[in-house]
Order: structure tokens, then C-alpha cells, then sequence
């Protein structure tokens, strides 16, 4: 498998010949969770899905930054304290990511968890000469790293300092970064150099290091966190400990809207809550794995209705499938397979979700023909069930299970329903359909039976 590699800007292989390390920028837990957070994620879940669908051990590490100026500021407007800030925050973030269907991490790690860890880093950082200790914290010397700028291609002597390094007259340098960062407002912890709170970027260095090693498999994130997130994670990484920090560097697209980036100023933020609650799960994970994982998308309820006109086409499939038992059976091992390797080879080629979908939806597609013309045979389910189940276990979308005594009760309905238009009662059987209508049942009708299939019932259709 090869993964393009933000920091060499080629395809790099994946070594699957063991466990594979992930380390992946988790949120920030001052706010809800949106649209782009869960772009990112969906992508990571996938990987990791489609890996251990190969049977190799994965490792994810994903961490909460729970201390930060954001949840300080939330915490002071809403007159409340960090911690429950924090709390409420990564409560919700469970509730939303549980709802996409987004596999539990391995560990998610707080930095307030690992301050110990953190002071021994900059220790080390201190010893090495690559720190400093300043009138308002401890910093990162930019100047003391050669390799400085190798991931964002930004060259120190035409860099100012970013947007997210706050102006400090005390550094040696505008671009030096803050490690460890005095305050006396609360949350504060005691450190060798003074009371205060770590920076952000070296909780992941920190976190990282220590759950998965000095030099791991993919670090990812977002692709906003290049610079200067990801960047002073490697300068503060390697000078720490004299090698190479993470094999891959893997960045995923922005989410904009209407073409435009998400901003709360401009109020076109997307709540991963608001999209559940009007599209579903499936929708969304859909349209985050449309478009190649590096590349933006753009949000837009067009493309929202476009995936949701898919899924109905895989809802239908889902059902003709368990419906069918029709003797006669067309040869389509070849098909399956062959659309099989072309899922695995979009993923194994750059982690092509959009090639993989097609091969995905050509597999519905093929199989509601076969329905269409009476030639899905029991035999011809069993095959496709099997290989439709892989590939969606991978993607990570859910058919809603019935039970038994729902389907009881469908049956029922529409035997009744068939009784009464052979009876020529048709204000009955209409009463009959317009109640499965309620139910979210559809009818399909074939040419010596009626079937149905339970669609996922969606707020905005």
C-alpha cells in the first residue's frame, strides 16, 4: 500500500509487515465538532477499517487538546471552568463520532493527562540547547533546527510569524514557539522554569512519543495543521530525540461551503450534530470519502442529495438480496472478484476512496440488474452478500437492522394488502400501503411477487 507523503511529496510504501503505528491530531474541546472534523476522522476510520480488513494490527492514537486559550476564553464567557468545558465537549464528541459509526481509537490520550510527560520533554529539549527560558515561558529555537520548514516547503528567512504563534518581544526569534507558557490563570501546573500550562504543539510530540515511539508509522490530520502545527511538531520531535519523527505524513482536505472556508464569524459552520440529525450517518460518511482524502470538497446539499440518491440504490440491493429465491443463477464469480481487486487496488493506490466507492456502487448497480431481470439466484446472493459486506464494513456504512417481529408484521401487512386488490378492495389495500408508507417501507414489485425494503429515514429528503 502507498500513501503519498506530505513531507517527501511522494508515494511512500506502507510497511504492513507488522503493526502499524498511527498517531492522528485529534479536536481541540472548546466547541462542537463540524463537518471538517469529520472528514478527517471518516478517512482515518476507513484506513484503519480497510487495514485490519487485511488482518494487520493497528494502533490509533488520537488525542484531545484539553487545555488551550479556547477552552480558557469559553470557560471565562460561560463562567464555568475548563475542565467541564472539556468534558462536556469530548462527551459530545463520543456522542457524534459513535453516531457516524466511527471506530473507538485505541487510546485517546489528554494533554492534561500527561503534563509529567511533557515537562520531561522540554527538559530534554533544554539540555539539548534547542529551548529557552524567557520572561513569559519556555520557546522553541527555530534557529537551532536546520530541517525547519522541510514539511510546510516554507523557507525561515521569508517566514513572519503565524497566525497561531502569538507576538512575543521576549523571544530571540518571531518564530519561535512557545512550549511551556507562565500563567497564573487557572488551569496552571508547577514546572522546573514556572507555575503555567504546556503549548500546544508539544502535547502531541509528547503524546505521541510516548504511545507509540520516537519514529512511528503515519502522523495525521487535517491539512490546515501543516504549518505551524505539524511543522513544530517535527523541529521539537527530531531535535529531542536526534531521529526521524513520523515515516508518512498524511493530510486530509479541507470541507469549505459554497466554496468558501468554515468560519463561526461568518456563521457557515456545520455542526456534525446538525448533519446527523438531517442526513444520517451514511450520507455523510458518503460524501466525506467522495473526492480523493488530500484534496477540498466543497459542502453543498446538492452533493448531500446525490449520495443520499446512492444509497438508496445500495438500500435497495441490500434488500432484493435477502429477498431473493430465484433457482436460476447467472455466472458472476468473475464479476465479484474483479470489482473486489478494484476496490482493493484504489485503496492500496494513494487511498483512492472515490475509486473504491465506484468499484462499491458497480457492484450495487450489477446486482439490482439482475434482480431487475429475474436472474438473481439464491446462489448468486450468497456470493455477493459476502463481498457487499466487506466492502461496506470497510466504508463503514450500516443497513439499520429489523427485527423479527418487524418483519413479521411487514409480511403480514402485505399479504393482507395483496388479498384485499385480489378482492378488488383497493381503499384497503391503499389504508394497507399508505401505513407501510408510515413505516418507511417501499414496495418493489417483480413480475410474480412483491417485495420490500425499509429506506433509512432521512429529515431533509
Amino acid at each position: 500500500m502507498k500513501i503519498q507523503d506530505t513531507l517527501s511529496n511522494i508515494e511512500q510504501e506502507l510497511d504492513i509487515s507488522k503493526n502499524v503505528k498511527i498517531y492522528l491530531c485529534g479536536v481541540t474541546v472548546y466547541d462542537e465538532s463540524h463537518i471538517g472534523h469529520a472528514r478527517t476522522i471518516i478517512v482515518f476510520d476507513v484506513l484503519r477499517k480497510y487495514l485490519e480488513n487485511k488482518g494487520i494490527g493497528i494502533e490509533l492514537i488520537q488525542n484531545f487538546t484539553d487545555v488551550d486559550d479556547k477552552i480558557i476564553n469559553r470557560a471565562q464567557a460561560e463562567n464555568s471552568t475548563a475542565e467541564e468545558i472539556s468534558t462536556k465537549y469530548i462527551e459530545n464528541y463520543f456522542k457524534d463520532f459513535d453516531g457516524l459509526n466511527v471506530k473507538r481509537a485505541t487510546n485517546y490520550p489528554k494533554a492534561t493527562e500527561h503534563i509529567d510527560d511533557i515537562i520531561k520533554f522540554i527538559e530534554k529539549l533544554i539540555e539539548k540547547g534547542t529551548a529557552y527560558t524567557s520572561k513569559n515561558g519556555v520557546y522553541f529555537s527555530v534557529s537551532k533546527f536546520p530541517g525547519y520548514g522541510k514539511l510546510s516547503k516554507k523557507k525561515t528567512d521569508e517566514l513572519q510569524s503565524g497566525s497561531r504563534i502569538a507576538v512575543d518581544e521576549q523571544k530571540k526569534d518571531p518564530l519561535d514557539f512557545a512550549v511551556w507558557k507562565f500563567s497564573d490563570t487557572e488551569p496552571t501546573w508547577d514546572s522546573p522554569w514556572g507555575k503555567g500550562r504546556p503549548g500546544w504543539h508539544i502535547e502531541c510530540s509528547a503524546m505521541s512519543v510516548k504511545y507509540l515511539g520516537e519514529n512511528f508509522d503515519i502522523h495525521g490530520g487535517g491539512r490546515d495543521l501543516i504549518f505551524p502545527h505539524h511543522e513544530n511538531e517535527i523541529a521539537q520531535s527530531e531535535s529531542c530525540t536526534n531521529s526521524q519523527f513520523a515515516k508518512i505524513w498524511m493530510h486530509v482536505g479541507m470541507v469549505t461551503i459554497d466554496g468558501e472556508k468554515m468560519s463561526k464569524s461568518t456563521g457557515n459552520v456545520k455542526s456534525i450534530k446538525h448533519v446527523l440529525e438531517n442526513w444520517g450517518p451514511n450520507i455523510i460518511r458518503l460524501f466525506c470519502l467522495s473526492g480523493h482524502y488530500s484534496k477540498p470538497i466543497d459542502y453543498s446539499e446538492e452533493l448531500l442529495k446525490e449520495n443520499l440518491t446512492k444509497w438508496r440504490q445500495v438500500e435497495t440491493c441490500h434488500y432484493e438480496l435477502v429477498h431473493a429465491n430465484n433457482e436460476n443463477s447467472e455466472e458472476i464469480t468473475q464479476m465479484i472478484k474483479k470489482l473486489g481487486i478494484d476496490f482493493d487496488n484504489s485503496l492500496d493506490n494513494d487511498f483512492n476512496t472515490h475509486l473504491a466507492l465506484s468499484a462499491f456502487f458497480q457492484l450495487v448497480k450489477e446486482t439490482n440488474k439482475l434482480a431487475a431481470d429475474e436472474k438473481l439466484g439464491k446462489n448468486n446472493a450468497d456470493e455477493i452478500k459476502k463481498e457487499l459486506k466487506r466492502m461496506q464494513e470497510i466504508l463503514g456504512l450500516l443497513i439499520p437492522e429489523i427485527t423479527d417481529s418487524e418483519k413479521e408484521e411487514i409480511d403480514e401487512l402485505i399479504k393482507n394488502r395483496e388479498e384485499y386488490r385480489k378482492e378488488k378492495q383497493f381503499e384497503k389495500a391503499d389504508k394497507i400501503r399508505d401505513k407501510l408508507n408510515e413505516m418507511n417501507i417501499e414496495l418493489i414489485d417483480h413480475k410474480n411477487r412483491t417485495i420490500w425494503m425499509k429506506k433509512e429515514r432521512i429529515k431533509s429528503q
